[in-house]
């Protein structure tokens, strides 16, 4: 028997290499909508419910990044650091949350908005995408396809995430997540969602910042502030672009 480690890891490099080789058009199609934004003038949001949250995060104020992402946080769906945790689960169910958070975002007709949410099934996610949608919004919505069309909607219209994005990248986690398994465990085990979300948006950032390249735009991205002369060169660049960062 394989150990689980390795088997973890080997399942974990397959779905990514699917991810390679089955979402590049929609990478592409997703980063020409960011590049286009970008260029003229618009800004580009992400948000995620709980840990889909944390792939959203991980594009964030870090070395190497895309300056531009911004993220929009949902007061008790933002991370796991409210207790008990379970009433993020019930939150993120919760009808009329999402119009309260994008309503107190700096979000607009014109903007981009990179959704993710892994099962798409959930009330917050469904009614940001629509709402984002029906402002003007460009929605790019990263959900398992295999998932989300397994499960039903827990919104009155029957609807899932996907139903209100314009482009959909497929991370490719199966249905409940986990992929593990072993007679001597009731359920399977171990989620692979936030190292597949967390590699299609950093390839996303990849894609998008190809694309404006191309175009001959230089795109903003930091660098480390741990190297000489870092935090220098992120404050000349986040003061440049000052009106499309909102995060800092």
């Amino acid at each position: 028997m394989k150990k689980f480690s390795t088997k973890y890891l080997n399942t974990t490099i397959e779905l990514l290499l699917r991810i390679r080789d089955e979402e590049q058009d929609a990478l592409e199609q997703a980063a020409k909508t960011m590049a286009d934004a970008v260029e003229q003038g618009h800004c580009l949001f992400a948000f995620g419910c709980t840990h889909s949250s944390l792939p959203i995060q991980d594009l964030v104020y870090r070395a190497g990044g895309f300056m531009l992402v911004n993220p929009i946080y949902g007061p008790g769906i933002t991370a796991l650091d409210i207790k008990p945790t379970t009433i993020s689960s019930a939150m993120e169910q919760m009808q009329g949350y999402a119009k309260v958070i994008l309503d107190n975002s700096p979000a607009k007709a014109g903007d981009v908005l990179i959704l993710v949410s892994v099962s798409g099934r959930n009330a917050v996610p469904v009614e940001l995408a629509q709402l984002a949608r029906e402002r003007g919004l460009k929605v790019i919505g990263v959900t398992s396809k295999e998932y989300s069309q397994a499960v039903s909607s827990r919104h009155p219209s029957g609807k899932k995430m996907h139903d209100f994005a314009d482009i959909i990248l497929d991370n490719k986690a199966p249905k409940g997540d986990a992929v593990l398994e072993d007679k001597g465990v009731m359920q399977r085990f171990n989620p692979v969602s936030g190292v597949t979300s967390t590699a299609i948006l950093q390839a996303l950032v990849a894609a998008t910042i190809e694309e404006l390249l191309q175009r001959g735009f230089t795109p903003p991205v930091f660098l480390a502030a741990n190297v000489d002369g870092g935090a220098e060169y992120n404050a000349r660049l986040i003061k440049q672009y000052r009106d499309r960062i909102f995060y800092i």
